[in-house]
């Protein structure tokens, strides 16, 4: 019998959909593929963006609907810099490579701002971000929150503060891809958004709600940008198919949340095991993955030793995080591997 590849290296989802989700794919009628939704004639975008307008407190216009969180990156970001001639964004220094293509593809500059190593932890220097965006006034300034690969975020405090300080003509990009894995606060999003055109916050169902492949991104825009939302939002609608098992999914917290306990006790256990061993260091994380910091000199072995197994994690080599491992949270099961593997390889065995 083929084993089954574990893959932890690219932050999926490793546990069972919600209950939920399975009734929703099983129960879809392939008749509603042959007709186009009939939502728009309400002036509506999809079943989707009015059930977050209900869940977020934000008008249905406001709500942003794309294939996916890297769908939303690639739009917001193609569109601001292609407005005009500042065609410059701000980007967090270790941060998810992908921010730079997407600036590069549409003829748009990047320079980054630091993210500096704590303790145990990576931090944003708010005041220093608000120094450069002063001092550079890019036309868009993209914040990660919690941040790939570090696992850090800003609180709702920071992220008015830097909204409070920067130039309003600075369209700012929160990508909160990786949220509601530790907080479920989502009560800041309303108020910032309705309070700051120039604001932007992406979310997606690819992580906390584990559906990756349903390719189903969302976010909230600040007001006066009809333009934008004309170019985001499709005329006739959106799949069908994908509106039912999104829907599904928003409706299954409870579900999710036990998966994201179940996270928690994997955070806590690398941290327990590997977190006193010499060249061992584990960084806090609020998202669906981990960052260690590791002596290189196993990396060979524990890559092998992995390799057997049928396991996969991220090796970094991102410049100043190359002895660092970044490790999706998987099941109970699978951390423990993780964690034996790593252990038996450190001993020596």
């Amino acid at each position: 019998m083929e084993k089954q590849m574990n893959y932890l290296d690219r932050n999926e989802f490793n546990f069972e959909p919600s209950q939920k989700v399975i009734d929703a794919i099983k129960n879809f009628n392939p008749k509603d593929l042959c007709f186009y939704t009939r939502i728009y004639d309400q002036g509506k975008k999809s079943v989707i963006s009015v059930r977050l307008s209900e869940i977020y407190h934000i008008p249905e216009e406001q709500v942003l609907l794309t294939y996916g969180g890297e769908d939303m990156l690639k739009n917001a970001i193609h569109y601001f810099l292609m407005l005009g001639d500042n065609k410059k964004i701000l980007i967090p220094e270790f941060s998810w490579w992908y921010y730079n293509r997407v600036a590069s593809e549409c003829g748009g500059t990047f320079e980054m701002y630091p993210l500096h190593e704590l303790e145990d932890t990576f931090a944003y220097d708010v005041d220093e971000v608000i120094a450069y965006t002063n001092r550079i006034h890019p036309r868009m300034l993209l914040l990660a929150s919690p941040n790939n690969p570090t696992g850090n975020c800003l609180t709702s405090e920071e992220i008015g503060c830097i909204m409070e300080n920067i130039p309003s003509d600075t369209m700012v990009l929160i990508d909160e891809a990786y949220a509601s894995f530790i907080t479920t606060d989502t009560d800041y999003i309303a108020p910032l958004v309705n309070k700051y055109s120039n604001l932007i916050i992406s979310r997606t169902l690819s992580k906390f709600y584990g559906l990756p492949g349903l390719r189903c991104g969302f976010g909230f825009i600040g007001t006066g940008h009809d333009q934008f939302l004309s170019y985001v939002n499709k005329y006739l609608g959106y799949n069908r198919f994908s509106e039912a098992v999104a829907l599904a999914a928003l409706d299954s917290d409870e579900h999710y949340r036990r998966v994201a306990d179940d996270m928690e006790w994997g955070r806590q256990l690398y941290k327990k095991a590997l977190g006193g061993l010499p060249g061992f260091k584990v960084y806090k994380s609020v998202a669906n993955f981990i960052l260690i910091k590791y002596p290189l000199e196993i990396k060979e072995r524990l890559m092998e030793a992995l390799k057997i197994q049928d396991y996969k994690i991220k090796f970094m080599g991102d410049k100043g995080l190359e002895s660092c491992l970044r490790i999706t949270l998987g099941r109970k099961e699978q951390t423990q591997t993780v964690v034996d593997t790593i252990l038996r390889i450190v001993n020596g065995e």
